[in-house]
């Protein structure tokens, strides 16, 4: 057993998919020029007031029912105050006193077994800026302020690197499916900061220090590595922890440095007076309720209760555009297990019309196969495969969409074939043939 026992809190911030800012109508959308996604709001000029997005507040509310959380009846919004260059007006709306959601947490699945991962809170907070380091200078892009952030807030649960990968990705998966965060880690819309401290078993939390805005689970895992070491070399030689917040450099793998970590009170919290509190009524709750999509988990439980494998049924729901598909597929009266097994070697895409009619061929195929002794079936394989081989041109405006492609070589494969099988078997194993392709 070590000598040494790592504890840490996440605390992820995950960019909402709303069209506009969080308290203006200014875009949220990435990648436009420096400061042109900017309004006098944005930019902290005085005399501007905000305007609450409510779609942020329903997001709000769909994570916090989803993960289990209280939702707060009544909330209001708090003025973090800071000066950094990427606030413009020297504070933060975000929510300390009165946030959205309280409690609720999610279960996570390691190698070492399942554990359940408490939460603090969500909270709903306007982003800062971006500060862009070049050459001993830095320039400053606000397009990114005030667009609105969830940041939710884990006890202090974790253990391993491996818990912390297996939490990020679960509520990954869960703000994804729930349409209401893209988590496109390079771009920054789903970014964590880890809060780590190290002791020996059965002492008191030690000091603690945060990582910020890691971009990537692998690099987290290298500066969860890096910085528990670091703490563990600190305390054997005799010297004291300070509480500060490091940046994590993952070119030469090192954390360094940033400021002094503040607590709450060196915030100066207050309520915001430009902001009224925000009421969630019951008719609001059964609403948001009522809309909340099928999860990947829940997904995943009816795909096995319809005979597929637990591990198929994690590789179909491994992206909710490709569960959707599988949805639609089996919406149109495919069968659920050809389905799934043609799909996961499916490399081209397909309208699920055309999918769908591809899994019932190949059921239909399946059936009156068992009809027909295997040389048969052998000999009208073989000339089907010649029909196709020759006729590349019709193979080529099949798999563009073009239908009549199909009846053309259909009619090929019956002259090849004559009548040694019938139509509906010349015609699934021509299906059946035409979808593996679609493997190569």
């Amino acid at each position: 057993m070590s000598k040494w026992e790592i504890v840490m809190g996440l605390e992820v911030h995950a960019e909402l998919s709303t069209k506009t800012k969080i308290f203006c109508g200014c875009t949220t959308a990435f990648g436009g020029e420096p400061n042109t996604h900017v309004c006098p709001g944005c930019a902290g000029m005085p005399g501007t007031l905000p305007v609450f997005n409510r779609e942020v507040l329903e997001y709000a509310v769909k994570l916090g029912l989803v993960l289990g959380c209280d939702i707060s009846r009544v909330c209001r919004f708090d003025r973090k105050n800071y000066f950094y260059p990427d606030l413009p007006k020297a504070y933060q709306v975000s929510q300390l006193h009165a946030p959205i959601c309280r409690g609720g947490g999610l279960e996570i699945t390691t190698d070492s077994g399942s554990k359940f991962i408490r939460l603090h809170q969500i909270h709903m907070e306007e982003d800062a800026g971006k500060l862009l380091h070049e050459r001993g200078f830095t320039k400053l892009d606000y397009n990114r302020g005030c667009t609105p952030l969830l940041e939710i807030v884990s006890e202090p649960d974790f253990a391993t690197s491996d818990e912390v990968i297996a939490y990020l990705e679960k509520l990954r998966e869960i703000l994804m499916y729930l349409d209401i965060c893209d988590c496109k880690m390079q771009e920054g819309s789903f970014r964590a900061d880890v809060n780590l401290s190290v002791r020996k078993p059965g002492e008191a939390l030690g000091t603690r220090t945060e990582m910020k805005n890691i971009n990537s689970f692998k690099a987290i895992t290298r500066a969860i590595e890096f910085e528990s070491k670091r703490h563990i070399e600190v305390l054997e030689s005799g010297g004291v922890l300070v509480q500060e917040t490091r940046r994590w450099d993952d070119d030469c793998g090192e954390s360094f440095a940033m400021r002094s970590k503040a607590n709450a009170t060196d915030y100066r919290y207050f309520p915001d007076p430009d902001l009224l509190p925000l009421t969630v009524d019951e008719a609001m709750l059964e609403r948001v309720r009522a809309s909340l999509p099928e999860v990947a988990d829940e997904k995943r439980e009816r795909y096995v209760s319809l005979g597929l494998s637990a591990k198929t049924a994690a590789l179909i729901t491994h992206t909710r555009e490709r569960a959707l598909f599988f949805d639609e597929v089996l919406a149109l009266g495919a069968n659920a297990k050809i389905a799934a097994n043609m799909l996961q070697h499916m490399k081209e895409e397909l309208p699920a019309n055309d999918f769908a009619e591809l899994v019932k061929a190949r059921e239909a195929q399946t059936a009156q196969s068992q009809n027909l002794d295997e040389g048969t079936l052998l000999e009208v394989r073989k000339q089907i495969e010649k029909a196709v081989a020759e006729n590349a041109e019709a193979v080529a405006d099949y798999r563009a969409g073009k239908q009549k492609a199909f009846g053309f070589l259909m009619g090929q494969a019956v002259k090849a074939i004559g009548k040694s099988a019938s139509p509906d078997v010349i015609k699934s194993t021509l299906a059946a043939v035409l979808a593996e392709m679609t493997k190569e």
